[in-house]
């Protein structure tokens, strides 16, 4: 069963409460860096304004922890809609009150509210219902469209959605999207079906590449987490001072198994950019792993393997790309990361359905200036991990009203 979109809902005069993510990077000016998560935002609110609705923003941003911290006000990001949505956006200086109901109260059909961050009240992250009905009584409909929250169990998520009636809760375009290119196109992808994985640690992504091994064709491992696997038996091969997780070589022979058992293509590494120091004036060398000793580190995917990588790419028709192939922020191993969204940018362009999942892969397309070059990058990181690996977001759950 899914929810009601935002088109299901009568939002004619209303108020509507939208749970936005604005959880966006600051610099020391706090001045904001990259905007994409207010931009996703935009349909939701440019249809309900459109349709007569005067609109109440909500989000948090970093984590204040119950405290007032200046550096995590959500104001920036009201001067930043403003500018968006070609309006005025008022800014209340708390979430809940009797100041900020009187000016939900007074709000006219076309016009914006932001309230401040929600992570100022600890009832927040603990999904209390007192600041659950807080919130509500603010608003006449509720629309979740923070899908980067999506997978934590908070008020202003999923507490909040008790205190209005079913036809009155939906989710925004950016959720239902997120939801369709997330779970949809890899349910019953397009085949050939190719996952790209990276990052550093083999942690917190068990669960997600055995989910994915369940649809995929071909999984191709980088970034610091493939030398876990290459050191892991029945490989056991010499990464020098490469990243190892000690703990986790059981677990990597487990995956190599599993995926051997399903016939997908696991495909690690054969060659590296190496350095003993992460700078960016290091003295680098490609070199096959096999000869790596002592100090010297894989810092990213060598020329063969992005050669291999590239072809299997390709020739795939759905691609899902997590994680850098290396550390892409140091100029001497960004290359690798680079290449890879630079083919995936060019697949696009010849039909192939790319999935970005968050994190430091959108960061990377940011930084290469790619990321309007896919079919899809999602706004959230953890949300998009968790949702991959077959677990149920509790937000999103809530919106069904069951």
């Amino acid at each position: 069963m899914q929810p009601k979109s935002v088109k299901d809902l009568s939002v004619k005069g209303k108020r509507v409460f939208v749970r936005a993510d604005y959880n966006v990077p600051l610099n020391e000016a706090l001045e904001i860096t990259d905007d994409l998560r207010i931009q996703a935002s935009l349909p939701t609110i440019q249809y309900l304004l459109d349709n007569g609705a005067a609109v109440i923003l909500a989000s948090h941003l970093g984590r204040p922890k119950g405290e007032r911290i200046p550096q995590m006000s959500l104001a920036p990001v009201a001067k930043r809609l403003s500018e968006l949505l070609k309006r005025p956006v008022q800014f209340a200086n708390d979430c809940i009150g009797s100041e900020v109901e009187q000016m939900a109260k007074a709000l006219k059909p076309g016009q914006v509210l932001l309230l401040e961050n929600l992570r100022y009240h600890n009832g927040e992250t603990k999904n209390d219902p007192d600041f659950s009905a807080a919130l509500a009584k603010l608003a006449d409909v509720y629309v979740n469209d923070a899908f980067g929250t999506a997978h934590r169990a908070h008020s202003s998520n999923v507490g909040i959605t008790k205190f209005f009636v079913k036809e009155a809760t939906g989710a925004g375009f950016l959720l239902m999207k997120e939801m369709a290119f997330l779970v949809h196109a890899i349910e019953k992808p397009v085949r050939p079906f190719t996952v790209i994985m990276g990052g550093a640690k083999i942690s917190g992504k068990i669960d997600l590449i055995k989910s994915l091994a369940e649809k995929a064709d071909h999984i191709l491992i980088g970034g610091g987490m493939a030398f876990t696997f290459l050191a892991a038996p029945p490989l056991e091969q010499d990464v020098g001072g490469s990243m190892v997780e000690a703990d986790k070589l059981d677990l990597a022979t487990e995956i190599m198994s599993f995926c051997a058992d399903r016939k997908v293509d696991l495909v690690l590494p054969s060659d590296c950019v190496a350095a003993e120091t992460i700078s960016n004036d290091a003295a680098v060398k490609n070199l096959p792993i096999r000869s790596l000793s002592g100090e010297l580190k894989g810092l990213d995917i060598g020329s063969q393997t992005l050669k291999t990588f590239e072809s299997i790419i390709r020739d795939s028709k759905t691609i899902l790309w997590n994680g850098p192939m290396g550390v892409f922020e140091f100029k001497p191993f960004e290359n690798g990361t680079r290449r890879i969204a630079e083919i995936l940018a060019e697949v696009t362009q010849s039909g192939a359905t790319t999935i970005v999942g968050g994190g430091d892969s959108a960061a990377a397309l940011a930084q290469f200036g790619l990321t309007d070059q896919v079919t899809h990058v999602s706004t959230g990181g953890g949300a998009a991990l968790e949702l991959l690996s077959g677990i149920k977001l509790p937000a999103f759950e809530a919106l069904k009203g069951e």
